[in-house]
């Protein structure tokens, strides 16, 4: 083959460390600064949201940036930019991990949807909740002593 094409949607999750939470009034401004992170990567992102504790990213991931990548520079970049909002976030930090699970183009409109309605997806189950739920939904084996704590 010639050429390279690939078309990956990747719905990446990540949690907030300690207790400096993203405050509601800033969420918009940290989504849009991340969708210029994705963007320097020559991916294309499509959907961000999350809640004050974690983020939900939806993506189509370029074929020329490996998933690792993409989410440590999301997460390191906008870190330092979210200090510089406000004295609040003078320590505010991303934990180490992620989730990165594939999605399949038929479910695109159903996981835009989800993560635009966490909110009232929040109301019902609680964040750990959530990410056990998709850890066991793709068949994804843990150690859920290493899972919260970095």
């Amino acid at each position: 083959m010639a050429q390279s094409l690939s078309q990956l949607y990747v719905h990446i999750i990540f949690h907030v460390k300690g207790h400096t939470l993203i405050r509601l009034n800033d969420a918009q401004r940290i989504h849009t600064y991340m969708v210029g992170i994705i963007k320097n990567h020559d991916s294309i992102p499509i959907q961000i949201n999350g809640m004050p504790d974690h983020i939900h990213i939806l993506c189509i991931l370029s074929k020329n940036v490996s998933l690792a990548r993409c989410v440590q520079d999301v997460k390191s970049i906008s870190s330092v930019w979210i200090k510089g909002i406000a004295p609040y976030y003078h320590r505010f930090e991303w934990q180490k991990g992620y989730g990165g699970f594939s999605v399949s183009p038929s479910l695109h409109d159903k996981t835009v949807q989800y993560i635009r309605n966490q909110a009232t997806h929040h109301r019902k189950m609680s964040c750990k909740e959530e990410y056990l739920l998709f850890l066991k939904e793709y068949g994804i084996e843990y150690d859920e002593r290493y899972l919260w704590n970095d």
